[in-house]
């Protein structure tokens, strides 16, 4: 599975980023995310793209967020 880190961006950064690796990658990415917006971001645009996405927080205090069809 694909994975992709946009700690540290700024948005709407992350959801392209999001956006272009999920078109390279169409069954589901991960990304690794540090903050709330990026977060609440990239959870609309997949949902809205027809995706399912669960997180989970990592040992260094970012979320992963699993997006998967």
């Amino acid at each position: 599975m694909k994975q992709i880190d946009v700690r540290g961006l700024a948005c709407p950064q992350p959801v392209i980023d999001t956006q272009q690796a999920l078109n390279e990658s169409p069954e589901g990415v991960d990304i690794l995310v540090d903050s709330v917006t990026a977060k609440n971001n990239i959870e609309r645009f997949v949902k809205l793209s027809g995706y399912q996405v669960d997180g989970e927080e990592t040992a260094d205090g970012a979320l992963l967020l699993r997006v998967r069809r």
